[in-house]
């Protein structure tokens, strides 16, 4: 006797699901019952538009269909910012490893003329004169 009851509840609650669901579609289509549409106005203003504004915001552009000179401006503004962006972070980044390189070879420079520098006076005895002074002209 239950699942006959249980049965009857859910087909009844069906029923009234479908018959509520058909109301919200007729409604969001824009065919509206002339009874209870004082009632039913502003709840559907929340959540319809109406039919010229969904037909409009269809009609706009299709997928095939050419941009507006507009959408084609602010298009190539975007690729324009991002383009000088990207061109800005390369051209700081080829700054930042020129750099570097200009510091490591000044290191290494002084390195050697350091160490060239203690080889000299190392090995310098103090009876000639330095190197460049002391050439032999044949």
């Amino acid at each position: 006797m239950t699942w006959r009851q249980l049965l009857l509840v859910s087909c009844f609650s069906v029923t009234v699901l479908l018959s509520m669901l058909q109301e919200g579609t007729s409604a969001s289509v824009g065919t509206r019952q002339v009874a209870g549409q004082e009632a039913q106005e502003g709840v559907e203003q929340k959540i319809f538009m109406q039919e010229s504004d969904a037909s409009n915001f269809l009609k706009k552009r299709g997928k095939r269909s050419p941009k507006s000179r507009d959408e084609v401006n602010a298009e190539n503004i975007q690729k324009l910012r991002a383009d000088e962006l990207r061109r800005e972070y390369h051209e700081e980044q080829r700054n930042e490893s020129e750099n570097f390189v200009e510091e490591q070879n000044d290191e290494q420079e002084e390195r050697s003329r350091e160490a060239i520098e203690q080889w000299r006076e190392w090995h310098y005895d103090g009876l000639y004169p330095s190197y460049l002074y002391n050439r032999h002209h044949i």
